[in-house]
């Protein structure tokens, strides 16, 4: 959907970077062009792998150690983004944690977890980078297929949290439109990654739900992340894409 190298001198940053859906996005940005930086909280291994592979597409990467939970961290990894690679045009709001569970097995501690991660995380790296950013800025948050169709029990805190990003996307483009900076947010729906692997026991099941009958690959949603993340995605604003197979078909 982008074309070769369309995002020289640009600078992202790819929150929950260092593995599957966040690493596969991190590289394409380098791929058109961008320095990237990347956030983990664990496997620093992972991440600085990210960084080779940038770096071997002769762009700067960096890995930020920040848990995005943490308010102070989640804003504070924007900044040291921008501060590490002299500036910020692109934020992917990637990182999420999931906790399935029966409704009456979710604790306060996994209410409150989740939120900060997936929400409150979100807002505060989303509000601390359109502060940072100039006119054609582009804002990407990484939602969830669950949040337009939810196949089954168990998904009630994950669908709640990603679901308030479609308000906050909408909101963000209103909000710095004026400013030439876009928000939109993209829906994955099963992915073929570590913690989801398409051979996996649950896997059929998740496949069945969709269209196509299958899983996609990381790159599938990386690539519609850096069309958003380009310049030929200037008019696209608080909109919504899916990539997920038909899941919501």
């Amino acid at each position: 959907m982008t074309s070769q190298r369309t995002m020289n001198g640009k600078v992202a940053l790819v929150t929950g970077g260092s593995r599957g859906i966040g690493a596969a996005t991190a590289v394409r940005l380098a791929r058109e062009g961008a320095d990237v930086a990347v956030t983990y909280v664990r496997g620093k291994e992972d991440a600085d792998d990210v960084v080779r592979a940038v770096e071997a597409l002769g762009r700067r990467g960096v890995a930020l150690r920040a848990d995005s939970a943490d308010p102070e961290e989640a804003a504070g990894a924007v900044r040291r983004a921008a501060e590490e690679l002299g500036g910020l045009d692109v934020l992917v709001n990637n990182v999420g944690v999931g906790v399935l569970a029966p409704l009456d097995s979710l604790s306060l501690a996994d209410v409150d977890r989740v939120l900060a991660v997936n929400v409150r995380g979100v807002f505060l790296a989303s509000q601390a980078a359109a502060s940072r950013m100039d006119r054609g800025g582009r804002i990407v948050t990484v939602g969830t297929c669950m949040t337009q169709r939810v196949p089954g029990p168990g998904g009630t805190l994950y669908a709640t949290s990603k679901s308030a990003l479609i308000g906050l996307t909408k909101a963000l483009a209103r909000e710095l439109g004026d400013r030439g900076i876009t928000a939109n947010i993209v829906h994955p729906g099963p992915i073929d990654t570590d913690m989801n692997p398409a051979g996996g026991p649950y896997a059929a099941g998740q496949a069945s739900m969709t269209a196509l009958g299958r899983f996609g690959a990381v790159d599938d949603v990386a690539s519609v992340v850096a069309y958003l993340a380009g310049v030929e995605a200037g008019y696209v604003t608080g909109a919504e894409f899916s990539v997920d197979g038909g899941h919501a078909a």
